[in-house]
């Protein structure tokens, strides 16, 4: 197939650049053609609450990507629609991950129509962790534009139906972020962040924003049973927002000099380090669909503590791979003890090993060949 694919990619950063960038390198693999249509300007810089946009890694190899898409300039939304009509494409992708970004891909996805293409939106989130209005306008505007959607969670499949009950749908779990490298040993990369080799590591990766909950998690480090352990917090991370409160809540519990911070956007090589280093992967999320950073720990094979918010649990069986906790300190704290206490690592490392096998890349192409038939 003759596959254009809409959305953020090289040389923007982050989750949903990596899984645009990761699913155009399937369908090659799979014998497909494909063009990626990024962004010329993706957020306006006052709506950007980090350092950069922009990735500091080179292009991923192999990739056609054109930055074409301004997603605020309405003049230009009805040209890059002129060019994808004009290019005919088979199947047109269009990931959906925020309402802001609903204007231009669906006003772009909409003329695509008329070239015969068929428009398959790949749902991260439907329903926005942080709510702004128009945001349903925004959803119910997208969700109209597209023939079918893959959602990356059962939460998610279920949202459509607050926008659309009769569009044809799938749910298929977010595949593996594969693309880091190899496994890091743990000596290897405690000595890459100069970590103190005789204490256990619980990790808190990625952007830092509040309903990732990193305030439950310090509460729940501050337990008194955590203390008795040689464990220690390593939270790596750029902040999206203000860092006062986490680091006056840090000295409100007494937990100066136990927490480690890696206080900036992590590139790619540097990934491995940071899964390598830890024991344990934390997302005490007070709200969420799925998360990328739950298949990065499936590739680096590591055992996970998740909330049961959205569809969390559903990737990491409680009790096999990891934990699916209640997202409230004294939970958290709970399944943190009962992992060093009773010594579980090697347990749920091998949960993590048979549970990874469900979530390849060809799944993902498979569930949007089978929805356009």
């Amino acid at each position: 197939m003759k596959i254009a694919i809409l959305g953020t990619a090289w040389p923007y950063r982050g989750g949903i650049a990596d899984f645009n960038n990761r699913l155009a390198q399937e369908f090659i693999k799979e014998g497909d053609e494909v063009i990626i249509y990024t962004f010329t300007l993706q957020y306006p810089s006052f709506l950007f609450p980090g350092k950069t946009q922009y990735s500091p890694d080179p292009q991923p190899a192999g990739l056609d990507i054109t930055r074409r898409l301004n997603s605020v300039n309405p003049f230009n939304w009805l040209k890059v629609g002129r060019e994808i009509r004009r290019e005919k494409p088979d199947l047109l992708i269009v990931p959906f991950w925020m309402p802001f970004m609903g204007a231009s891909t669906g006003a772009v996805s909409r003329l695509a129509k008329r070239c015969g293409a068929r428009r398959v939106a790949i749902l991260h989130n439907l329903i926005p962790h942080e709510h702004k209005p128009g945001d349903k306008i925004l959803s119910r505007y997208f969700i109209k534009s597209v023939d079918s959607c893959v959602a990356l969670s059962e939460s998610v499949l279920k949202d459509i139906d607050l926008f659309d009950k009769s569009k044809p749908r799938t749910f298929c779990p977010h595949p593996l972020y594969d693309h880091f490298g190899t496994i890091a040993s743990r000596e290897e990369s405690i000595a890459h962040f100069g970590l103190d080799p005789d204490y256990r590591y619980i990790l808190f990766f990625g952007l830092i924003r509040d309903y990732k909950g990193l305030d439950l998690l310090l509460r729940a480090y501050a337990d008194s049973r955590l203390r008795e352990l040689n464990v220690r917090l390593l939270i790596t991370g750029e902040f999206y927002g203000s860092s006062d409160k986490y680091f006056e809540l840090e000295k409100e519990l007494g937990l100066e000099g136990l927490v480690i911070w890696k206080n900036s956007f992590i590139p790619a090589d540097e990934v491995r380090y940071c899964f390598g280093a830890a024991d344990i992967i934390a997302q005490p999320y007070k709200t969420a669909t799925q998360s990328g950073v739950s298949q990065i720990a499936y590739h680096f094979e590591k055992p996970m503590l998740v909330t049961k918010v959205g569809g969390l649990a559903e990737i990491v069986p409680d009790g096999k791979a990891g934990y699916a906790v209640e997202p409230e300190p004294t939970k958290i704290a709970d399944g943190l003890v009962d992992f060093f206490k009773n010594k579980h690592l090697q347990q749920f490392t091998e949960g993590v090993m048979d549970e990874k096998r469900k979530y390849s890349w060809s799944k993902m192409t498979q569930a949007i060949r089978s929805l356009i038939g």
